[in-house]
């Protein structure tokens, strides 16, 4: 007698289709998340570069955790720029938490038109970089990391030189370093208890 054919159904939750109806979920969901975060920048004035992206490993006692490192700088473009770093098991919660992060660090700019109000050299670890004040329509010579942070800042000409270490983390911490120690000659004079005229020598 011939052997009667049997059909194996799975039972409902199971299969091809519950898989690929996952999978859909997922794509979504980050679909949605990256049409969220499309509609706060264009609300916003504040706009965000990501510097680097690196997937980083930490060996635990199981074996090796994978997880994803962002380093992304905030700004907008008026003399206000931070930058920041955030670490996730996905892409997108760790851009997310640098931009936070990059937002609790913000700094002011002192900007003279559209460049810097004197030559200044920034450190971090064994990275410098050296920012000059450039003519109007110089652009901004720089590149890397360091032009991130500028544009952001609203820095339009400026002359710059990255010196030591090359590593984007250090050279864009670097980069804000030096922003941050700029000083006006309004502040200069005030740091000195005299005015602007007796700082520059005049008297008339």
């Amino acid at each position: 007698m011939d052997k009667e054919h049997r059909t194996h159904t799975p039972p409902e939750g199971q299969g091809d289709g519950t898989r690929r109806g996952r999978r859909h979920e997922s794509r979504e969901s980050n679909r949605r998340v990256q049409d969220e975060l499309r509609k706060e920048r264009a609300e916003s004035e504040w706009e965000e570069k990501i510097i680097q992206v690196r997937r980083v490993t930490k060996v635990v006692k199981g074996g090796k955790k994978l997880s994803f490192r962002a380093v992304v700088a905030v700004g907008n473009g008026k003399g206000q720029v931070g930058i920041g770093i955030g670490k996730a098991s996905e892409v997108i919660m760790a851009i997310q938490k640098g931009v936070s992060d990059a937002r609790k660090s913000m700094i002011s700019v002192p900007l003279i038109g559209s460049t810097l109000p004197h030559e200044i050299i920034g450190k971090q670890g064994s990275s410098r970089v050296l920012l000059k004040p450039a003519a109007k329509g110089t652009g901004v010579i720089a590149g890397g990391a360091s032009r991130a942070i500028l544009e952001l800042a609203g820095v339009g000409d400026v002359l710059s030189k990255s010196l030591g270490s090359r590593s984007p983390l250090n050279v864009a911490r670097a980069t804000v370093n030096g922003l941050a120690e700029l000083r006006t000659f309004d502040q200069a004079a005030r740091l000195r208890g005299i005015t602007v005229r007796q700082m520059l020598g005049t008297t008339n």
